[in-house]
Protein backbone atom coordinates (compact mmCIF):
# COMPACT_ATOMS: atom_id res chain seq x y z
CA UNK A 1 0.00 0.00 0.00
CA UNK A 2 1.36 3.55 -0.68
CA UNK A 3 2.61 5.67 1.76
CA UNK A 4 1.98 8.92 -0.21
CA UNK A 5 -0.38 11.34 1.70
CA UNK A 6 -1.02 13.17 -1.47
CA UNK A 7 -3.92 12.76 -3.92
CA UNK A 8 -2.09 12.49 -7.41
CA UNK A 9 -3.06 10.62 -10.85
CA UNK A 10 -2.75 6.95 -10.42
CA UNK A 11 -0.85 6.87 -13.92
CA UNK A 12 1.58 9.50 -12.06
CA UNK A 13 2.03 7.01 -9.00
CA UNK A 14 5.13 5.59 -10.46
CA UNK A 15 8.96 6.64 -11.61
CA UNK A 16 9.73 5.42 -15.14
CA UNK A 17 12.93 5.23 -16.44
CA UNK A 18 12.03 8.10 -18.76
CA UNK A 19 10.65 9.80 -15.82
CA UNK A 20 13.86 9.58 -14.20
CA UNK A 21 15.40 10.62 -16.81
CA UNK A 22 13.42 14.12 -16.83
CA UNK A 23 13.96 14.78 -13.87
CA UNK A 24 17.46 13.82 -14.15
CA UNK A 25 17.76 16.39 -16.72
CA UNK A 26 16.05 19.47 -15.46
CA UNK A 27 17.85 19.11 -11.74
CA UNK A 28 21.09 19.07 -13.57
CA UNK A 29 20.06 22.33 -15.77
CA UNK A 30 18.73 24.21 -13.17
CA UNK A 31 21.75 23.49 -10.88
CA UNK A 32 24.23 24.66 -13.02
CA UNK A 33 23.10 28.23 -12.55
CA UNK A 34 24.89 27.93 -9.67
CA UNK A 35 27.90 26.94 -10.93
CA UNK A 36 28.95 29.03 -14.03
CA UNK A 37 30.38 31.74 -12.20
CA UNK A 38 32.41 29.61 -10.38
CA UNK A 39 35.86 28.99 -13.07
CA UNK A 40 35.28 32.54 -14.53
CA UNK A 41 35.14 34.50 -11.73
CA UNK A 42 39.00 35.53 -12.94
CA UNK A 43 37.03 37.50 -15.97
CA UNK A 44 34.46 38.44 -14.24
CA UNK A 45 35.73 40.41 -10.82
CA UNK A 46 38.26 42.48 -12.86
CA UNK A 47 35.20 43.56 -14.91
CA UNK A 48 33.35 44.79 -12.61
CA UNK A 49 35.71 46.33 -10.76
CA UNK A 50 36.53 43.58 -7.56
CA UNK A 51 39.68 42.70 -6.41
CA UNK A 52 41.22 39.09 -6.32
CA UNK A 53 40.51 39.16 -2.98
CA UNK A 54 36.40 39.60 -2.75
CA UNK A 55 36.03 37.57 -6.56
CA UNK A 56 35.02 34.65 -4.47
CA UNK A 57 31.83 35.93 -2.78
CA UNK A 58 30.26 35.73 -6.28
CA UNK A 59 30.17 32.34 -5.55
CA UNK A 60 29.60 32.30 -2.46
CA UNK A 61 26.64 34.64 -2.24
CA UNK A 62 25.42 32.76 -5.11
CA UNK A 63 25.24 29.24 -2.65
CA UNK A 64 24.09 31.53 0.43
CA UNK A 65 21.37 32.50 -2.06
CA UNK A 66 20.62 28.81 -2.90
CA UNK A 67 20.68 28.22 1.05
CA UNK A 68 18.02 31.07 1.92
CA UNK A 69 15.84 29.71 -1.42
CA UNK A 70 16.14 26.31 0.36
CA UNK A 71 15.20 27.69 3.73
CA UNK A 72 12.32 29.64 2.65
CA UNK A 73 10.70 28.78 -1.07
CA UNK A 74 11.40 24.65 -0.90
CA UNK A 75 9.57 24.13 2.46
CA UNK A 76 6.48 25.38 -0.09
CA UNK A 77 6.32 22.22 -1.39
CA UNK A 78 4.80 20.63 1.87
CA UNK A 79 2.10 23.29 1.37
CA UNK A 80 1.82 24.53 -2.54
CA UNK A 81 1.11 22.96 -5.78
CA UNK A 82 4.19 21.71 -6.23
CA UNK A 83 4.88 22.12 -10.20
CA UNK A 84 3.39 25.72 -10.19
CA UNK A 85 5.68 26.76 -7.71
CA UNK A 86 8.68 25.45 -9.84
CA UNK A 87 7.95 26.98 -12.65
CA UNK A 88 7.42 30.58 -10.88
CA UNK A 89 11.02 30.02 -8.95
CA UNK A 90 12.73 29.10 -13.00
CA UNK A 91 10.63 32.16 -14.26
CA UNK A 92 12.73 34.54 -11.41
CA UNK A 93 15.77 32.42 -12.43
CA UNK A 94 15.47 33.69 -15.67
CA UNK A 95 14.97 37.17 -14.94
CA UNK A 96 18.13 36.62 -12.51
CA UNK A 97 20.08 35.58 -15.22
CA UNK A 98 19.47 38.32 -17.59
CA UNK A 99 19.95 41.26 -14.49
CA UNK A 100 23.63 39.26 -14.42
CA UNK A 101 24.20 39.42 -18.26
CA UNK A 102 23.26 43.05 -18.12
CA UNK A 103 24.88 44.52 -14.89
CA UNK A 104 27.91 46.38 -14.60
CA UNK A 105 28.15 47.61 -11.08
CA UNK A 106 30.11 44.89 -8.67
CA UNK A 107 27.25 45.28 -5.66
CA UNK A 108 24.70 44.59 -8.29
CA UNK A 109 26.24 41.40 -9.25
CA UNK A 110 26.37 40.15 -6.20
CA UNK A 111 22.99 40.84 -5.46
CA UNK A 112 22.15 39.33 -8.30
CA UNK A 113 24.11 36.34 -8.04
CA UNK A 114 22.24 36.01 -4.27
CA UNK A 115 19.05 36.19 -6.33
CA UNK A 116 20.32 33.50 -8.90
CA UNK A 117 21.17 31.36 -6.25
CA UNK A 118 17.76 31.88 -4.36
CA UNK A 119 15.52 31.01 -7.39
CA UNK A 120 17.47 27.91 -8.45
CA UNK A 121 16.03 25.95 -5.65
CA UNK A 122 13.63 23.98 -7.74
CA UNK A 123 15.29 21.34 -8.10
CA UNK A 124 14.90 20.74 -4.39
CA UNK A 125 11.07 20.38 -5.24
CA UNK A 126 11.29 17.72 -7.98
CA UNK A 127 13.43 15.35 -5.73
CA UNK A 128 11.16 15.09 -2.86
CA UNK A 129 8.27 14.82 -5.93
CA UNK A 130 10.41 11.84 -6.92
CA UNK A 131 10.98 10.27 -3.56
CA UNK A 132 7.05 10.04 -3.26
CA UNK A 133 6.59 9.38 -6.40
CA UNK A 134 9.31 6.32 -6.06
CA UNK A 135 8.47 3.03 -4.13
CA UNK A 136 9.67 2.20 -0.79
CA UNK A 137 12.23 -0.77 -2.49
CA UNK A 138 13.44 1.28 -5.19
CA UNK A 139 13.50 4.64 -4.19
CA UNK A 140 17.18 4.78 -3.40
CA UNK A 141 18.00 3.78 -6.99
CA UNK A 142 15.66 6.59 -8.49
CA UNK A 143 16.80 9.30 -6.26
CA UNK A 144 20.45 8.01 -6.97
CA UNK A 145 19.75 8.87 -10.74
CA UNK A 146 18.27 11.86 -10.42
CA UNK A 147 21.22 13.01 -8.14
CA UNK A 148 23.04 11.93 -11.22
CA UNK A 149 22.08 14.24 -13.58
CA UNK A 150 22.11 16.65 -10.45
CA UNK A 151 26.01 16.05 -10.49
CA UNK A 152 26.22 16.36 -13.96
CA UNK A 153 24.91 19.73 -14.45
CA UNK A 154 26.90 21.10 -11.38
CA UNK A 155 30.22 19.35 -12.91
CA UNK A 156 29.28 20.09 -16.57
CA UNK A 157 28.31 24.08 -15.57
CA UNK A 158 32.08 24.76 -14.76
CA UNK A 159 33.46 23.66 -18.20
CA UNK A 160 30.78 24.72 -20.39
CA UNK A 161 31.14 28.40 -18.68
CA UNK A 162 34.74 28.09 -19.34
CA UNK A 163 34.19 27.65 -23.01
CA UNK A 164 31.17 29.72 -23.51
CA UNK A 165 33.36 32.63 -21.88
CA UNK A 166 36.80 32.17 -23.51
CA UNK A 167 35.32 32.45 -27.02
CA UNK A 168 31.84 34.34 -26.21
CA UNK A 169 32.70 36.49 -23.56
CA UNK A 170 31.01 35.57 -19.76
CA UNK A 171 28.36 37.78 -20.31
CA UNK A 172 27.26 35.18 -22.69
CA UNK A 173 27.08 32.18 -20.40
CA UNK A 174 24.35 33.77 -18.21
CA UNK A 175 22.50 35.27 -21.61
CA UNK A 176 22.69 31.16 -22.67
CA UNK A 177 21.40 29.98 -19.07
CA UNK A 178 18.17 32.19 -19.27
CA UNK A 179 17.40 30.80 -22.54
CA UNK A 180 17.92 26.88 -21.20
CA UNK A 181 15.58 28.26 -18.55
CA UNK A 182 13.09 29.03 -20.19
CA UNK A 183 13.05 25.75 -22.16
CA UNK A 184 12.79 24.31 -18.90
CA UNK A 185 9.95 26.41 -17.97
CA UNK A 186 8.25 24.81 -20.64
CA UNK A 187 8.99 21.07 -19.87
CA UNK A 188 7.78 21.55 -16.48
CA UNK A 189 4.50 22.75 -17.78
CA UNK A 190 3.92 20.06 -20.21
CA UNK A 191 5.35 16.93 -18.30
CA UNK A 192 6.01 16.98 -14.98
CA UNK A 193 2.87 15.55 -12.99
CA UNK A 194 0.87 17.83 -10.89
CA UNK A 195 1.11 17.10 -6.64
CA UNK A 196 -0.84 18.99 -4.42
CA UNK A 197 0.04 18.28 -0.80
CA UNK A 198 -2.35 17.55 2.09
CA UNK A 199 -0.71 19.72 4.26
CA UNK A 200 -3.29 22.32 5.99
CA UNK A 201 -0.81 24.41 7.83
CA UNK A 202 -0.07 28.48 7.13
CA UNK A 203 3.14 29.14 5.48
CA UNK A 204 4.30 30.65 9.39
CA UNK A 205 3.34 27.28 11.24
CA UNK A 206 5.40 25.48 8.17
CA UNK A 207 8.33 27.35 8.61
CA UNK A 208 7.95 27.03 12.62
CA UNK A 209 8.02 23.69 12.07
CA UNK A 210 11.68 23.33 10.67
CA UNK A 211 13.20 24.05 14.28
CA UNK A 212 10.98 20.81 15.42
CA UNK A 213 11.69 19.08 12.52
CA UNK A 214 15.50 19.72 12.95
CA UNK A 215 15.54 18.91 16.96
CA UNK A 216 13.20 15.74 16.55
CA UNK A 217 15.46 13.98 14.10
CA UNK A 218 18.79 12.99 15.11
CA UNK A 219 19.49 11.61 11.55
CA UNK A 220 18.50 14.89 9.45
CA UNK A 221 20.91 16.96 11.98
CA UNK A 222 23.90 13.80 11.26
CA UNK A 223 23.53 13.62 7.60
CA UNK A 224 23.58 17.27 7.58
CA UNK A 225 26.93 17.56 9.50
CA UNK A 226 29.02 15.62 7.33
CA UNK A 227 27.70 16.49 3.99
CA UNK A 228 28.26 19.95 4.94
CA UNK A 229 31.69 19.17 5.71
CA UNK A 230 32.17 17.40 2.40
CA UNK A 231 30.61 20.33 0.29
CA UNK A 232 32.83 22.77 2.13
CA UNK A 233 35.92 21.08 0.57
CA UNK A 234 34.25 20.55 -2.83
CA UNK A 235 33.25 24.27 -2.88
CA UNK A 236 36.77 24.94 -1.56
CA UNK A 237 38.83 22.73 -4.40
CA UNK A 238 36.40 23.75 -7.55
CA UNK A 239 36.80 27.78 -6.24
CA UNK A 240 40.46 27.76 -5.53
CA UNK A 241 41.33 24.74 -8.73
CA UNK A 242 41.18 27.37 -11.42
CA UNK A 243 42.96 29.65 -10.25
CA UNK A 244 45.74 27.43 -9.40
CA UNK A 245 45.46 26.24 -12.94
CA UNK A 246 45.64 29.92 -14.30
CA UNK A 247 48.33 31.56 -12.37
CA UNK A 248 50.83 28.62 -11.96
CA UNK A 249 50.18 26.61 -14.51
CA UNK A 250 49.30 28.72 -17.31
CA UNK A 251 45.73 27.14 -18.40
CA UNK A 252 43.45 29.20 -20.85
CA UNK A 253 39.86 29.11 -19.91
CA UNK A 254 39.27 26.17 -22.57
CA UNK A 255 41.99 24.10 -21.14
CA UNK A 256 40.44 24.78 -17.53
CA UNK A 257 37.12 23.36 -19.02
CA UNK A 258 38.72 20.45 -19.96
CA UNK A 259 40.08 19.53 -16.89
CA UNK A 260 36.57 20.41 -15.27
CA UNK A 261 34.98 18.01 -17.77
CA UNK A 262 37.15 15.12 -16.32
CA UNK A 263 35.66 15.96 -13.11
CA UNK A 264 32.33 14.60 -14.59
CA UNK A 265 33.33 11.03 -14.31
CA UNK A 266 32.48 11.62 -10.63
CA UNK A 267 28.82 11.79 -11.58
CA UNK A 268 28.83 7.90 -11.61
CA UNK A 269 29.04 7.64 -7.62
CA UNK A 270 25.16 9.10 -7.54
CA UNK A 271 23.02 5.72 -8.96
CA UNK A 272 25.78 3.12 -7.43
CA UNK A 273 25.54 5.08 -3.60
CA UNK A 274 21.58 4.88 -4.53
CA UNK A 275 21.38 1.20 -4.94
CA UNK A 276 23.85 0.84 -1.88
CA UNK A 277 21.18 2.60 0.23
CA UNK A 278 18.57 0.23 -1.13
CA UNK A 279 20.33 -2.83 -0.37
CA UNK A 280 20.98 -1.50 3.46
CA UNK A 281 25.09 -0.63 3.42
CA UNK A 282 24.79 3.38 3.82
CA UNK A 283 26.85 3.09 6.93
CA UNK A 284 29.85 1.27 5.13
CA UNK A 285 29.31 3.54 2.29
CA UNK A 286 29.21 6.59 4.14
CA UNK A 287 32.17 5.56 5.93
CA UNK A 288 34.15 4.75 2.59
CA UNK A 289 33.42 8.16 1.02
CA UNK A 290 34.20 10.35 4.53
CA UNK A 291 37.57 8.42 4.33
CA UNK A 292 38.35 8.87 0.65
CA UNK A 293 37.59 12.63 0.63
CA UNK A 294 39.87 13.20 3.72
CA UNK A 295 42.81 11.50 1.25
CA UNK A 296 41.30 13.09 -2.10
CA UNK A 297 44.19 16.04 -2.21
CA UNK A 298 46.87 13.99 -1.37
CA UNK A 299 47.01 13.54 -5.64
CA UNK A 300 47.19 16.76 -6.34
CA UNK A 301 50.77 17.12 -4.13
CA UNK A 302 52.56 15.27 -6.61
CA UNK A 303 55.69 16.44 -8.56
CA UNK A 304 55.02 19.85 -9.73
CA UNK A 305 55.50 18.33 -13.58
CA UNK A 306 52.49 16.16 -13.06
CA UNK A 307 50.58 18.58 -10.24
CA UNK A 308 47.77 19.26 -12.78
CA UNK A 309 46.99 15.40 -13.56
CA UNK A 310 46.96 14.99 -9.50
CA UNK A 311 44.71 17.79 -9.34
CA UNK A 312 42.09 16.30 -12.12
CA UNK A 313 42.87 12.95 -9.74
CA UNK A 314 41.82 14.84 -6.74
CA UNK A 315 38.35 16.37 -8.67
CA UNK A 316 37.37 12.77 -9.58
CA UNK A 317 37.87 11.16 -6.64
CA UNK A 318 36.18 14.51 -4.57
CA UNK A 319 33.41 14.78 -6.42
CA UNK A 320 32.70 10.71 -6.64
CA UNK A 321 32.87 10.48 -2.66
CA UNK A 322 30.49 14.08 -1.95
CA UNK A 323 27.96 12.73 -4.34
CA UNK A 324 28.07 9.15 -2.79
CA UNK A 325 27.72 10.64 0.92
CA UNK A 326 24.90 13.07 -0.89
CA UNK A 327 22.28 10.38 -2.00
CA UNK A 328 23.13 8.35 0.99
CA UNK A 329 21.95 11.33 3.49
CA UNK A 330 19.21 11.58 0.96
CA UNK A 331 17.74 8.23 0.98
CA UNK A 332 18.17 8.53 5.14
CA UNK A 333 16.17 11.37 5.20
CA UNK A 334 13.85 10.48 3.15
CA UNK A 335 12.52 7.67 5.09
CA UNK A 336 12.56 9.77 8.35
CA UNK A 337 8.54 11.01 7.41
CA UNK A 338 7.13 11.25 4.10
CA UNK A 339 4.71 13.79 5.82
CA UNK A 340 7.50 16.39 5.83
CA UNK A 341 10.07 15.22 3.39
CA UNK A 342 10.06 18.59 1.26
CA UNK A 343 10.80 20.37 4.87
CA UNK A 344 13.57 17.87 5.62
CA UNK A 345 14.77 18.09 2.44
CA UNK A 346 14.86 22.34 2.93
CA UNK A 347 16.82 21.73 5.97
CA UNK A 348 18.84 18.92 4.70
CA UNK A 349 20.37 20.80 1.76
CA UNK A 350 19.99 24.19 3.33
CA UNK A 351 23.26 23.13 5.57
CA UNK A 352 25.00 21.47 2.95
CA UNK A 353 25.19 24.74 0.82
CA UNK A 354 25.52 26.91 4.31
CA UNK A 355 28.50 24.50 4.40
CA UNK A 356 29.94 24.84 0.99
CA UNK A 357 29.08 28.94 0.52
CA UNK A 358 31.56 28.88 3.70
CA UNK A 359 34.11 26.75 1.61
CA UNK A 360 33.71 29.10 -1.58
CA UNK A 361 34.00 32.30 0.35
CA UNK A 362 37.18 31.41 2.18
CA UNK A 363 38.77 29.58 -0.96
CA UNK A 364 40.26 33.44 -2.30
CA UNK A 365 42.03 34.11 1.17
CA UNK A 366 43.38 30.67 1.55
CA UNK A 367 44.47 30.28 -1.76
CA UNK A 368 46.11 33.99 -1.69
CA UNK A 369 47.86 33.51 2.30
CA UNK A 370 48.55 29.62 1.30
CA UNK A 371 48.43 28.96 -1.80
CA UNK A 372 47.78 25.31 -2.80
CA UNK A 373 49.26 23.64 -0.10
CA UNK A 374 47.07 25.95 2.28
CA UNK A 375 44.11 24.25 0.48
CA UNK A 376 45.16 20.96 0.65
CA UNK A 377 45.75 21.13 4.22
CA UNK A 378 41.53 22.87 4.50
CA UNK A 379 40.52 20.91 2.16
CA UNK A 380 41.75 17.48 3.45
CA UNK A 381 40.61 18.92 7.50
CA UNK A 382 37.01 19.48 6.92
CA UNK A 383 36.11 15.66 5.28
CA UNK A 384 38.04 14.36 8.87
CA UNK A 385 36.20 16.24 10.95
CA UNK A 386 32.89 15.00 9.38
CA UNK A 387 34.95 11.20 9.73
CA UNK A 388 35.61 11.43 13.26
CA UNK A 389 32.07 12.81 14.27
CA UNK A 390 30.74 9.74 12.21
CA UNK A 391 32.60 7.73 13.81
CA UNK A 392 32.16 9.15 17.48
CA UNK A 393 27.91 9.16 16.93
CA UNK A 394 25.98 6.06 15.11
CA UNK A 395 22.92 7.57 13.03
CA UNK A 396 19.68 6.20 14.86
CA UNK A 397 18.20 3.16 12.74
CA UNK A 398 15.77 3.52 10.09
CA UNK A 399 14.06 1.77 7.22
CA UNK A 400 16.62 -0.52 4.95
CA UNK A 401 19.69 1.38 6.30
Amino acid sequence: MSSIPQALPAASLSMTRGMVLLFAFCCGAIVANIYYAQPIIELIAPDLGLSSSLASLIVSLTQIGYALGLLFLVPLGDLLENRRLMICTTLLAIFSLLAAACTQQPNAFLLVSLLIGFSSVSVQILIPLAAHLAPEASRGRVVGGIMGGLLLGILLARPVSSLVADHFGWRAMFVMAAALMAAISLVLLLTIPKRQPAHSASYGQLLGSLGSLLRQQPVLRQRAFYQACLFATFSLFWTAAPLELARQHGLSQSQIAIFALVGAIGAIAAPISGRLADAGHTRIASLLAMLLAALSFVPSLVHPAYSVIGMAVTGVVLDFCVQMNMVLGQRAVYALDAHSRGRLNALYMTSIFIGGACGSSIASLVYERGGWPGVVWVGSALPLLALLRFLWVRDKPHPRN
